[in-house]
Order: C-alpha cells, then structure tokens, then sequence
C-alpha cells in the first residue's frame, strides 16, 4: 500500500498516478474523507483514555465508570472507520515511474528490444499440441474427462524436461560463480548475493494473501479458494515466497535476500472464456519458477535489471528469439511501479506471447508485510523494496522449445543447455 502521509501531502499527484492505472481517481478523496474521521476518533479515544487514567489515580470511581462506557462506544466507531479506511487504502494502486510507458492497456506497451530471429521452417510447423500429440507427450483429452477443461497430461521426455529446466535454474541461481558475473553486468560494486532454492506452500491465508497485495475485490475470481479450510491455493510462487520475512527486521549487511522458488499455481482464468483455449497455453493448473527478493531502496530499480538480465541470460541459453517490453500504466499490476515482460516467440502461433515478468513494487508490498530493514549506519529502520519475476513458466516455456526446436520429421530437437539433465538430444 502507499505511505499515508504521502496520500495526505500530495493528493492531486496520486490521483494523476491511479488514473494511469486505470483507477478512479476519487478513491483518493473518499479515502481522505475517511481518513479524516479516523484521526478524530483515534484522538477522542486517546484523549478520553488518559482521562480515564487520571480519574482512576484520583480514585473517581463513578466518573470513570460513565467514561468507560464512552470510551467503548468510540472505541467501536474508530475500529469500524479503521476497517473502511483500510480497505480503501488498500484499493489504492502503486504509482509508476515517470518512465514507464502511459497507455489504457496492452496496445500502449512498448517493445524495448529483441534477439534472435524467428526460425525459417523448409516445411509447415506444426503447433505444441499437434507435436505433442503425436509424439504422446501431451494429453488435454483425458485431462478433461478427469479434472475439466483447461488441465493437461505432461508425459514422457516433456515431464522430464520440465524437471530439466528446474535443476537447469536451481544449479545455475545458485551457483556463486554465475551471479559474479551478471552482477558485474550492472556495477562493480552491485551485489553478487546467490539465489537460494525454495520449494513454498501452495497454500495461503486470507490475511497474508491481502498483505502481499495479491487478494481484493478486483482479482478474487482469478483465485481458487478452499472454504472448509480457509486458504488460497497460490497463483505463483511469489505469493508464498513475499511473506517468508513478514513483521521482520532484516540487517542492511544481509541484503539483499534472494529466493528461487518452484511451485506449482493455480489460476482460475475466469476473465479468459474462449481465449487460448487449445492447448496447453492457458490453464488452470501449472508449473512455475518465481524469483523473489528484498533489496536496499537505493539499489530495487538495478536489481529489477539485474533480474531481467538473468531472464534474457536463460532464454538465450535455450536459443529462443524473443523481446523485452515495457509494460504501460493501464496493463501493468496493481502493486507495480514498473513492469518488463519477455515475449518468446511462438511458430504455432506466429507470435511473441508472454512468458516472463518483471515486477518492481518498491516498497508497497513491504509496508503491508512490515519487512523492514536496519541500516548500519544510525540504526534507523525504513522498508525494505521487494521485486518478484518468473524465471519459467513452465508450461510456456515447454510450448516455445517444443516448436522452435520441431523438425520435419516431427521429432524435436533438445535445446543444447538441457542434454546435460535428459542425456538425449532429440526426443523421437
């Protein structure tokens, strides 16, 4: 969430801000308006609660008894404009750079850069479920009839792959060696901090959900939820991994702290009826790996970048032609204040589409989770910046190598990184 105190400073540059994000910009005056009457009922409360003290010093029983009756119904008023309050401010999205692109949705988005080149086939590709069938790798149809529309059946040298590519990422995120060198790309002096490995709950509380800005109004239909138990299953596993430092105090000489995460998530896709619905692009249940990290303030906009490198680095790894695209105000995340998105270019299609994301939410999801850190200097304490990204969407990802890599013999050719981890070269 945003500093109140910044609300209250600078009304007029949030409510510019919000409407960029496609927020009604009146939100701001309805949360002062609430604000307002928040800080006057927490003085009265406080103001009649040393009066109670006082009266009980002085041994004035009955006037105390009259005040505390007083003093419940305030407390009950300041407890109800404190949950309104709230969930207004909570509504409030983070404000972008000055940079990021303006724009009302996708079209605004803007292409940054691109490598490598779409493949030139000598004979007419084919898509990842046509391969895929035909090879038994991919399975929708039984998938179906077991669990509905939108699951699937990895099987054989692709579930294997999928594996691949997850010590491929944990090996390489880890290792000392590889971070030296990317964190050079940034600074000298730019930490060289290794990715520790995480396997997170897919499971998540109402709160900690609502506290990582990922849970309100706009995105519960996206979200699958467990009733009888009263937990989320997660959407990625930066969900999980965001509150591992919740209500706590982090060393600056500890910063940053870098997570790689593998999980599996669930999406309803509920805005998406009728939208890539063949195939394995868009469904209900998948396999994904999310970086998470806590950084210095000074130093979140060159760790999104540093991130971003260690994205590019992976794809170009695999070979894959893709690009970089700055995401625009109006199709960027809530609690985002900038956005990079990699598109991977997809022959089935005869498009980039999305498989990695950037995002850099400064300290708007900290504040929420109170993870803050002490600085050596004077011992202060300030929030700490939090960025999360996908390193593979696992699902995504497969579908890019599965037909990039096809031949005209409908087998598919192994990307030279992962031969090592499927001791083959061509699945047949």
């Amino acid at each position: 969430m945003l500093d109140v105190a910044f609300i209250r400073e600078n009304p007029d540059a949030v409510k510019k801000g919000i409407a960029a994000k496609n927020t009604d910009p009146a939100l701001v005056d309805r949360f002062l308006e609430l604000d307002t009457q928040w800080r006057s009922l927490t003085q009265q409360f406080d103001e009649q609660r040393a009066l109670q003290k006082k009266l009980g010093a002085e041994k004035k029983v009955d006037e105390a008894k009259a005040l505390k009756e007083k003093i419940k119904e305030v407390e009950a008023s300041l407890a109800e404009a404190e949950k309104a309050r709230l969930e207004l401010l909570y509504q409030i999205p983070n404000l972008a750079f000055d940079d990021v692109p303006v724009g009302k949705n996708e079209e605004g988005n803007q292409v940054i850069r691109t490598w490598g080149n779409p493949p030139e086939f000598d004979f007419k590709p084919k898509d990842h479920m046509a391969l895929g069938e035909a090879l038994n790798l991919i399975d929708t149809k039984v998938a179906s009839e077991v669990s509905g529309s939108r699951f699937n059946y990895l099987k054989g040298d692709l579930a294997r792959m999928e594996y691949a590519l997850v010590s491929y990422v944990f090996s390489l995120l880890s290792d000392p060696a590889f971070i030296k060198t990317m964190a050079a790309k940034i600074g000298p002096d730019f930490p060289a901090t290794p990715f520790v490995p995480v396997v997170p709950p897919v499971m998540i509380k109402p709160e900690i959900f609502t506290r990582m800005a990922r849970l309100d109004p706009s995105t519960q239909d996206e979200r699958f939820y467990l009733p009888k138990d009263d937990l989320y299953l997660v959407g990625s596993a930066e969900h999980t991994l965001g509150p591992m430092h919740m209500d706590e105090t982090i060393p600056e000489s500890a910063l940053p702290l870098r997570y790689v995460g593998f999980s599996t998530a669930f999406r309803r896709e509920a805005g998406s009826y009728g939208k890539d619905v063949h195939g394995i692009l868009r469904v209900h249940q998948f396999d994904k790996l999310e970086i998470e990290s806590f950084s210095l303030p000074e130093l979140s906009r060159q760790e999104q970048d540093f991130i971003v490198s260690i994205q590019e680095y992976l794809v170009q790894s695999l070979n894959l032609p893709y690009r970089v695209v700055a995401v625009c105000t109006g199709d960027m995340g809530g609690p985002d204040a900038r956005q990079l998105d990699i598109e991977t270019w997809m022959p089935g299609q005869n498009a980039y589409r999305e498989t990695h994301t950037s995002d850099l939410m400064t300290d708007y999801q900290s504040r929420r989770l109170k993870t803050r850190v002490k600085r050596a200097a004077d011992g202060k304490t300030e929030l700490v910046h939090m960025n999360d990204a996908t390193v593979f969407a696992i699902g995504r990802i497969l579908i890019a190598i599965v037909e990039n890599y096809q031949t005209k013999e409908g087998t598919i050719r192994i990307p030279e990184a992962l031969q090592p981890f499927l001791g083959k070269k061509e699945i047949v």
